[in-house]
């Protein structure tokens, strides 16, 4: 089992490093909690979560929901958190049915972002 997900981890990795990063214009920055729901646990969806963020330079955590959905809160630009909501909804081997989004006051001091077990 361990080598299946080893496996499977490298392609979620190869994959999150795939999607174009376009040069976004200057916005907002916001922190927002949104949670996906569908079929979107035990497909690696946090861990895609997790290094498209990275690359986005986005702060916050993500983590599974016991109802079988996905919450993350993400701070950064506005239309880089818009990106990473689009590269989730366009995944294949998940299926991302609904997106709820509420915007939060900004935490300041977060210098990272983290999959929250």
């Amino acid at each position: 089992m361990k080598a299946l997900k080893k496996l499977r981890d490298g392609y979620i990795i190869w994959h999150a490093n795939s999607f174009k990063i376009p040069t976004f214009p200057a916005s907002t920055q916001i922190r927002k909690r949104i949670i996906f729901s569908g079929k979107v646990q035990k497909v690696g969806f946090r861990l895609e979560v997790f290094h498209l963020a990275e690359r986005l330079n986005l702060t916050g955590w993500v983590k599974n929901l016991e109802d079988g959905s996905v919450e993350g809160e993400f701070q950064g630009d506005a239309s880089k958190i818009e990106f990473l909501v689009a590269c989730m909804k366009s995944l294949k081997r998940a299926s991302v049915r609904n997106v709820t989004a509420l915007e939060l006051q900004i935490s300041e001091g977060e210098k990272d972002f983290s999959v929250i077990k």
